[in-house]
């Protein structure tokens, strides 16, 4: 799981390492400006399909497969409909979007054409959450990843072939990876719709009940309301960013990618850790819930610090592979930034932890808990750490 989504986050990598060495720091700035807010969208998504991914895991745990089915024919029409509304809304409110955030005129252009194709991309997206979610809710987490590396070696070729070798530009790395961005999604959806009958069933005798709703959305609207707000954070601070000039962009860009890249690891190892818990949870395995919380905080908090070390004392070494090193005045900012953000990944790995406990022991509603479970699983939740 760790690996497939520091391939998923390669996708945009590679257009800034291609970007800021072959087109310029001004074009860096326009796609910086885009990613923060192309992730604000996908971690909706993304979240939509975690909480789904709970409710299939705690489905598997029971081996209630009449259930699985219904809740997957549920939630893809859930999420499909949230994908279309993420797709249509900022294509139409697109200049409203580039003023909101402060893009200044001279790489306004660039950016609205960038934003415009990777815009398309977000159907992909989805296809690929929600194949992956299920895929890794049943425990394989390996078929995702295949498509993702194959998919992250496709956006190498196509960034370099359309960039550097066709001279496209921007519009050149959008189409990149939208074109591998689909070859993942596609390639996820027909692989389980090929291999797995209960899915096939699933839309074949798709059944929808307010029930099933109910559940799904509970969960998917808190996940995503946890993996979209920290995003929301970045976001708001891009328009701020903007308004110092493109240099102060093009660091926030390249800055940006590395502090992903760092807490990456913990934030995947907090869904993987949700997976874990929903499966023992549906399984009645309480043991070995209070067991994984244990070796989870301690695995967590040990990597964190290690990243901490590593982002103080590189840097520099990291700020120059998406920025000459004769751009001193960038690279020097985005250096500040990451000290700054480095210097708290333990707390953010605890939050990333927390976040999975809770996603998987509580089946929430969007206005209350289930009060007569709640103190029973906050004692569970602490006695590993009053061992630990």
């Amino acid at each position: 799981m760790l690996l497939g989504n520091l391939l998923q986050q390669m996708y945009n990598v590679v257009d800034t390492w291609v970007v800021g060495n072959y087109i310029g720091s001004d074009a860096l700035a326009g796609v910086g400006s885009a990613y923060t807010l192309m992730v604000f969208l996908t971690s909706i998504l993304l979240g939509m399909c975690m909480g789904s991914g709970v409710v299939f895991s705690l489905c598997f745990g029971r081996k209630d497969k009449q259930k699985l089915q219904e809740t997957v024919g549920t939630s893809f029409l859930l999420i499909a409909a949230a994908a279309v509304l993420l797709t249509l809304v900022p294509l139409l409110l697109l200049d409203n979007i580039l003023a909101w955030l402060n893009i200044p005129q001279e790489i306004l252009t660039l950016t609205r054409k960038y934003l415009f194709i990777v815009f398309l991309g977000i159907p992909a997206v989805f296809l690929y959450n929600f194949f992956a979610a299920y895929l890794k809710a049943l425990g394989n987490a390996v078929v995702p990843l295949a498509f993702l590396a194959v998919s992250t070696g496709v956006n190498i070729v196509l960034d370099l072939l359309f960039v550097v070798a066709f001279r496209w530009g921007t519009p050149g790395a959008a189409g990149a990876t939208i074109i591998d961005q689909y070859c993942s999604g596609i390639g996820a959806a027909v692989y389980v719709l090929k291999r797995d009958a209960l899915v096939r069933g699933a839309f074949v005798h798709l059944k929808l009940s307010r029930a099933n709703l109910r559940e799904i959305a509970g969960y998917s609207v808190f996940t995503c309301l946890q993996q979209s707000v920290m995003n929301l954070g970045i976001l708001m601070v891009q328009g701020l960013v903007n308004s110092f000039g493109t240099s102060i962009m093009a660091a926030f860009a390249a800055a940006v990618k590395i502090d992903s890249f760092a807490y990456m690891p913990a934030q995947e190892y907090g869904n993987a850790f949700s997976t874990f818990i929903a499966q023992n949870t549906g399984a009645g395995k309480k043991v070995r819930v209070r067991s994984g919380i244990q070796c989870a905080a301690l695995t967590s908090i040990t990597y964190c610090a290690a990243a901490s070390l590593v982002l103080w004392f590189q840097a520099k070494n990291l700020m120059q592979i998406f920025i000459s090193p004769s751009k001193r005045e960038i690279i020097e900012e985005g250096v500040r930034y990451l000290h700054i953000e480095g210097a708290f990944y333990c707390g953010i790995g605890c939050l990333f932890l927390l976040y999975g406990f809770y996603r998987a022991k509580f089946k929430m509603s969007p206005l209350k808990y289930r009060k007569a479970h709640r103190k029973e699983n906050d004692a569970d939740a602490l006695k590993p750490f009053r061992t630990l």
